[in-house]
């Protein structure tokens, strides 16, 4: 089944950087509840997304170089 890998992981990523956003918001609120790591681990997402999204890229530009060849 041929997917659209960029767009599912640039898709995911903008999820994370939507969480990140709000948990900045509520960062207050999220101490307050000792959950203060989710605005980790919306960056780490939001971080580990862009690696993919260069990931799913390069994969793709290097399948399209050797259908060419």
């Amino acid at each position: 089944m041929e997917t659209d890998d960029v767009a599912i992981v640039t898709a995911g990523t903008v999820l994370w950087a939507l969480a990140l956003i709000g948990a900045l918001l509520l960062r207050d609120r999220l101490d307050g509840h000792g959950r203060d790591s989710w605005v980790w681990v919306a960056a780490a997402g939001v971080f580990l997304g862009l690696v993919g999204i260069r990931q799913v890229r390069r994969r793709r530009a290097a399948r399209r170089a050797a259908d060419r060849g």
